[in-house]
């Protein structure tokens, strides 16, 4: 049999440990440049335009690369391609800490942006092998990774830049440290097995589908610098749309797509997918918001904290991210006891009061501590609830490309609040400040920031109360995306083919609503 039975999958510790330090690493990489980039302009000798690159190049590559190796994993192997990806992810490391050129840099950064597959790889990961009872705790648990890794990353950058001679390699040393500690737990700690489908890989919906998503986020994240109105801005824009157009048209047509396109129409797909945009865009409006108002100089705005990046970091960052940790577990419970949807939607309760304190209270230190450790918990809820409502909608096979579509749906929510509350900062500048004093915004325009934040969280309220159902009909494999049958192959190994099916059918019954009562539900009808 390709798959374990449920009832033979034990010690799975080890694996959600392995599998959370894999995660973890992803999101230290997407923010442990933030800190820096003043000093790689410096040390590299570069314009702000160029060094720009080394954040926006990864967030390319990872719009490219976490769908189409989501669909990899399904197809030939969850481990395998977890295990090359991380490889990737070293490589990666070790040529941005080894490298004085700008360009090796910013391939450096492409290559890391790849390893933004691990995420959906390892919740699918985690799917196969993890039995339903640990099921949504462990989905939990790896997810409150990401905002836990960003925190820890701007504190480790912090420290390793501070002093008068400060060195950027030693940040990327660390992540090719880690990158090589998480490859190796994965070798040794995940088990290899699982469901793959076999298959040959839809190349022109790849091709499409990663143009349109490079030119929508690249439109995006340089609408700032480029400006808005700019040719090449609505060039990016159109082209989107083009791209859009022509890779629905391919899927469409190939008898194996890259995305059944089913799932954009299935309500639960589409609507965890909106939820996604949502939680993501709060995410970072959180992130950039707090990390630029707590260093506003006081004394020359009458605002602000004029913190360090190592205080802002610490003090201010750091505690949203650590409550994270302990709010993944009580989501995952959440989850289990009260439903997906009721857990999502209590957490975009939460995160709307934390915004609205951070818009209306944020001048104290601790109503900004206190309101991110809400926003926090919110994501957290957040991040515990939309890998269950995946799984609860796809079946196995699909698995790895619907939770790669919806970490892009996250990311591309995280692009839209850095340019928008970038331009908000923007567009209101303090008037009068002392010659050499750069451009600082108004108090307002992070008021503004932190209120969108809080309309970002109230819309996610009744996206999971009325968008979700409690009770669905989970996404059937289309008949064109499964292989054709080989002939050829054993019997027996046929016969266990449709048994891991049944017992995957099994799993995805109860977690239909996400909740204890279907699993009952299904246990009276047996």
């Amino acid at each position: 049999m390709s798959s374990t039975p449920l009832s033979s999958r034990r010690g799975s510790t080890p694996l959600i440990l392995a599998l959370g330090l894999a995660a973890m690493v992803v999101s230290m990489a997407q923010t442990q440049v933030v800190p820096i980039l003043a000093l790689l302009g410096n040390d590299l000798h570069a314009s702000s335009a160029g060094i720009s690159w080394v954040t926006t190049a990864t967030l390319l590559s990872a719009a490219v690369f976490t769908p189409l190796l989501g669909r990899v994993g399904d197809l030939y192997g969850k481990k395998q391609t977890l295990v090359a990806v991380l490889a990737v992810m070293v490589a990666g490391s070790l040529l941005a800490a080894t490298t004085t050129s700008l360009t090796l840099l910013i391939i450096g950064r492409v290559l890391q942006g790849s390893a933004t597959a691990i995420f959906p790889l390892a919740l699918s990961i985690i799917r196969d092998q993890v039995p339903h009872e640990k099921l949504h705790g462990a989905m939990a648990l790896v997810s409150s990774t990401l905002a836990f890794g960003s925190g820890l990353s701007l504190v480790i950058t912090g420290l390793l830049t501070q002093g008068h001679n400060p060195n950027y390699h030693s940040v990327f040393w660390v992540s090719t440290g880690l990158s090589l500690l998480a490859l190796l737990a994965v070798v040794f700690l995940v088990p290899n097995r699982g469901h793959a489908t076999g298959g040959r890989i839809d190349y022109l919906g790849t091709v499409t589908l990663a143009g349109f998503l490079v030119l929508l986020l690249l439109g995006i994240s340089q609408g700032h610098e480029w400006g808005w109105s700019s040719s090449s801005i609505i060039g990016c824009f159109a082209g989107a749309v083009v791209m859009a157009v022509l890779w629905v048209l391919v899927e469409r047509k190939v008898a194996a797509p890259l995305v059944d396109m089913r799932m954009f129409a299935h309500r639960q797909v589409a609507f965890t997918n909106a939820a996604g945009l949502f939680v993501g865009f709060a995410s970072f409006a959180q992130f950039i918001g707090i990390s630029y108002l707590v260093q506003m100089p006081r004394e020359l705005t009458g605002y602000g904290f004029t913190a360090s990046v190592l205080r802002a970091s610490v003090e201010y960052l750091l505690p949203s991210s650590l409550i994270a940790l302990i709010a993944a577990p009580i989501g995952g419970m959440l989850v289990r006891k009260l439903s997906a949807r009721g857990t999502l939607a209590l957490g975009a309760v939460i995160g709307a009061a934390g915004f609205g304190w951070l818009a209306f209270g944020h001048g104290s230190s601790v109503n900004v501590i206190l309101a991110g450790l809400l926003t926090g918990t919110a994501i957290a809820f957040g991040y515990a609830s939309m890998p269950a409502l995946i799984a609860a909608s796809v079946p196995l096979e699909q698995t790895g490309i619907a939770n790669g579509i919806n970490s892009i749906s996250r990311s591309v929510g995280s692009s839209i609040a850095s340019a928008v509350v970038t331009s908000l900062l923007a567009s209101k500048l303090i008037h009068g400040l002392p010659p050499g004093v750069p451009p600082l915004p108004q108090q307002s325009q992070f008021t503004t920031s932190f209120a969108i934040g809080m309309v970002a969280m109230v819309l996610t309220v009744p996206v999971a109360l009325i968008g979700l159902t409690r009770h669905h009909r989970p996404l059937t494999v289309a008949a064109s995306s499964v292989p054709a049958t080989d002939t050829t192959r054993n019997p027996a190994d046929k016969a266990g083919e449709v048994a891991t099916e049944t017992v995957a059918a099994e799993v995805q019954a109860p977690l239909a609503d996400g909740s204890e009562a279907a699993a009952e539900a299904l246990a009276e009808q047996s």
